[in-house]
C-alpha cells in the first residue's frame, strides 16, 4: 500500500496524522510567511513611491535589493543546514527576517540606502528557507512521497503571495503602509515559537514520533552513515545539473517579475486603485496554488504507474514554462483589467506545473547532497530577482509600457523549456550512495 504523504495508514485502515505531516505543514507555513514578507512591499511600494518620491527605476532597485542578500547567503545557509540541522537554521532564519520586516518602515523613512540595507538583510534570512527545508525533507520524506511533499512546501509561495497581496492592500486602505510590515513581522515571530517547541530535527531522535512511523522511515529512507563529502566536480560538471539550473532560472525570471510588478501593472496600465491592484494581483497566485495541488498527485501517480521520472519531470516543467510564455505574450493585448486578469492567472497558474518538475530534481538525482544542489541552483536562479526586477523598472521607464518585460520573460521561459527538455535526466548522480 502506498503512503499518502501526511497521512499514515495503520493496521485498522484508519488514517492518522504523522510527525512528517507536521513537518511538511510547518515548512509550508514558513514558506507562506517568507512570501508574505517578501511581496508585501510590492503593494506597499505603490504608496511608498508616492509618499517618498521614488522614480520607477528607484522602486525597481528597492524591490530587487532583497535578492542580493538572498543570493549571497544561499550557499552559506546550505552549509549551516547540513552542519547544524534544518530545524535550528530555519528557526533562526524566520526570526531574523521577521525582525527586519519590523524594521522596514523606520528604515524607509530614514533613507533609500537604509531601506536597501534592511531588504538585503531580509534576503539573507530568507535564503535559508529552501536549503533548510530540503535538508529536513532528506531525513523525513520517503522517495514515494517527495513530489507531493515538495509541492506542498513550495505551494506556500503562491499562498503567501496571495495572502500578502490581499492583506497588504487591505491594511494600506484602512491604515497605512507601515502597518503591513508590523503585522507580518509579528506573525513570523509567533511561527518561530511553535516551530522550536513542536518540530524535531531528525526522526531518529524525535520523541513524539510513533514507533511505527520511525520504522517506516528507517526502511524507506537510505541511512546517512556513508560519507557526506561533497564531490563538487561530479555534481556541478554534469549536464542534468545545468538543465535543472536553466529550468529553475527561467521559472524564477517569470515568478519574480510577476511577484514584484503585478500590483504596479494593474495600477499603472489598468488604472485600478491600490486596494484593487492588490486584489487583482492576488488572484493569479490562487490559481497557481490550486494548479500546484492538482498537478503534484498526477506526477506522483505517473511515476507510481511506471512512467519514467525523467519523462514526468520534463513534461511538467516544459508544460509550465511554455504555457506561461504564451499567456504572457497574450497579456500585451489585454484591453481591460478583467482580460488581463484571466491571462495573468493562466501565466501564473502554469508555473504551478514546475513544482512537479525542476523543484523535485535535487531529491531525484542527489538526495544526500540536496541542500548543496538546491543552494547552487537557487543562487543562480536568484539573479532574475536582482537583474530581472530592476531591468523591468528600467524598461518601463524607457518604453513607457510593460510590453517589453512581457516579451523578455516569455522568451526566457521558452529557452529554459528547450534546454531542460533536451538535457535533463533524473538518473542519480551518486548511485553508490543510494545503494549504501
Amino acid at each position: 500500500m502506498s503512503e499518502q504523504g501526511t497521512a499514515a495508514v495503520g493496521h485498522t485502515g484508519a488514517r492518522r496524522w504523522t510527525r512528517r505531516g507536521s513537518l511538511v505543514a510547518m515548512c509550508f507555513l514558513a514558506c507562506v510567511i517568507a512570501y508574505t514578507d517578501r511581496v508585501n512591499i510590492s503593494v506597499a511600494a505603490v504608496s511608498m513611491k508616492e509618499d517618498l518620491g521614488w522614480s520607477q527605476t528607484e522602486k525597481g532597485l528597492v524591490l530587487s535589493s532583497f535578492f542580493i542578500g538572498y543570493m549571497l547567503f544561499m550557499f552559506a545557509s546550505g552549509w549551516l543546514a547540513t552542519r547544524y540541522g534544518g530545524k535550528r537554521v530555519l528557526g533562526v532564519a524566520v526570526f531574523a527576517w521577521s525582525v527586519f520586516t519590523l524594521l522596514t518602515p523606520p528604515a524607509a523613512m530614514l533613507s533609500v540606502t537604509a531601506l536597501f540595507a534592511v531588504r538585503v538583510a531580509m534576503g539573507i534570512g530568507e535564503a535559508a528557507v529552501f536549503p533548510a527545508g530540503y535538508e529536513l525533507y532528506g531525513r523525513w520524506i520517503p522517495p514515494g512521497e517527495r513530489t507531493r511533499a515538495v509541492a506542498r512546501f513550495l505551494s506556500g509561495i503562491s499562498l503567501g503571495t496571495l495572502v500578502g497581496l490581499i492583506a497588504t492592500g487591505w491594511i494600506i486602505a484602512h491604515y497605512d503602509w507601515h502597518m503591513a510590515f508590523y503585522f507580518f513581522g509579528v506573525v513570523g515571530l509567533v511561527w518561530v515559537v511553535v516551530w522550536m517547541a513542536w518540530i524535531g530535527n531528525d526522526p531518529a531522535t524525535d520523541r513524539r514520533i510513533s514507533a511505527e512511523e520511525r520504522e517506516h522511515l528507517r526502511r524507506s529512507i537510505p541511512p546517512t552513515t556513508v560519507s557526506q563529502q561533497l564531490q563538487w566536480g561530479k555534481l556541478l560538471l554534469r549536464v542534468p545539473v545545468w538543465a535543472i539550473v536553466a529550468g529553475h532560472f527561467a521559472m524564477t525570471w517569470t515568478l519574480y517579475f510577476l511577484l514584484a510588478w503585478l500590483p504596479s501593472y494593474f495600477r499603472d496600465v489598468q488604472h485600478l486603485s491600490i486596494a484593487n491592484a492588490g486584489l487583482f494581483s492576488a488572484a493569479p497566485w490562487l490559481t497557481m496554488f490550486v494548479v500546484t495541488h492538482l498537478v503534484a498527485p498526477v506526477a506522483d501517480g505517473m511515476i507510481r504507474r511506471g512512467v519514467s521520472v525523467t519523462f514526468t519531470r520534463k513534461l511538467m516543467q516544459c508544460t509550465g514554462l511554455l504555457l506561461a510564455a504564451g499567456f504572457l505574450l497574450a497579456t500585451r493585448s489585454a484591453e481591460s483589467p478583467q482580460a488581463a486578469l484571466v491571462l495573468l492567472c493562466g501565466a501564473t497558474g502554469a508555473l504551478g506545473f514546475t513544482w512537479s518538475g525542476y523543484a523535485c530534481n535535487a531529491l531525484d538525482i542527489a538526495p544526500r547532497h540536496s541542500t548543496w544542489l538546491v543552494g547552487f541552483s537557487n543562487t543562480i536562479a536568484t539573479i532574475p530577482g536582482i537583474v530581472g526586477v530592476a531591468i523591468t523598472g528600467w524598461l518601463v521607464d524607457v518604453t513607457g509600457t510593460y510590453s517589453a518585460p512581457f516579451i523578455l520573460s516569455a522568451s526566457i521561459a521558452v529557452l529554459g523549456a528547450l534546454v531542460y527538455g533536451l538535457f535533463f535526466s533524473a538518473k542519480p548522480l551518486f548511485p553508490e550512495e543510494e545503494q549504501a
